[in-house]
């Protein structure tokens, strides 16, 4: 499987390491009144699509970048690849 990393082109995904849903870029406040909760649900409740997903990818074998990148589960085919920071950003969130 190639991933086509945003800065540094296409690149084999044996150079990656995955990481799970891309939600985990959406932690919980632990300040929250309900953060125990919350922190639960984030931590042990996962989904488990067939079909495109968001994921997180770490490239531990090149720049050390996260990327988020679209994948259907089904036919492992890419549709997207952003730095994560960038799509933490346009969600609203600050790195």
């Amino acid at each position: 499987m190639i991933i086509n990393h945003p800065i540094l082109g296409p690149r084999d995904a044996q150079e990656f390491t995955y990481l799970g849903d891309a939600t985990l870029i959406d932690r919980p406040d632990p300040d929250a009144g309900n953060a125990a909760e919350a922190f639960h649900d984030y931590v042990y409740l996962r989904d488990n699509p067939a079909g495109e997903h968001k994921e997180l990818w770490y490239h531990e074998q090149g720049d050390r970048s996260w990327l988020v990148v679209t994948r259907n589960t089904l036919t492992h085919e890419i549709t997207d690849v952003q730095l994560a920071r960038d799509a933490a950003r346009a969600r609203g969130r600050s790195t």
